[in-house]
């Protein structure tokens, strides 16, 4: 018993040396003031809620069967005729910041499609111009390939409000995902 009685007491006289150790080393230290102004911090853009996934309606008029054919491949793109092909480098490379962002993991065509179409109808009533929609990649479909990534595409051409799309950046979900450049709210 007396070995433990030792130890602490051993211990605190320790503890009391690095205290009296540290204060010793921080003497001349001065505290830093306070700025005199505000950091304000960039606010995230107003999330668009995503719609209730809900049966089409008779406004759904997205084809299943466009009459563009996107080539299958990892890189693939869509630009409006009659638009400079800048338009498509500058979506590539970020000039439009993503505004909001739709998810269609595990929705099913028909859903996806609604959601896409409710969801690009908000973003024209807000004024949104660059979105991500991520499709997926399709490692967890049948015959693991992307089932929504060539509809996604075929419905985003159809829709005059598209102005360009392309496959998004890593860090953006790369060729699971779609980076949609919208006409401007007039």
């Amino acid at each position: 018993m007396k070995r433990g009685k030792k130890t602490v007491t051993s211990d605190k006289k320790n503890n009391d040396e690095e205290t009296a150790l540290f204060l010793e080393a921080m003497r001349d230290v001065i505290p830093l003031t306070p700025p005199n102004q505000v950091v304000h911090r960039q606010k995230p853009p107003r999330p668009i809620p995503r719609p209730a996934v809900e049966k089409p309606t008779a406004e759904d008029t997205l084809s299943d069967h466009p009459s563009l054919e996107i080539p299958e491949g990892d890189e693939w793109s869509y630009l409006r005729p009659g638009l400079s092909r800048q338009i498509l480098r500058k979506l590539r490379r970020g000039h439009w910041k993503i505004q909001s962002e739709l998810d269609l993991h595990g929705m099913t065509r028909d859903q996806a499609r609604y959601a896409l179409t409710v969801f690009l109808d908000e973003c024209a009533r807000y004024g949104v111009r660059c979105v991500c929609v991520i499709h997926g990649r399709g490692l967890s479909s049948k015959n693991r390939e992307p089932v929504l990534k060539s509809r996604v595409g075929g419905w985003l051409m159809q829709r005059d409000d598209v102005l360009a799309f392309c496959q998004a950046n890593p860090e953006h979900g790369g060729s699971g995902a779609v980076l949609v450049l919208l006409k401007a709210s007039a």
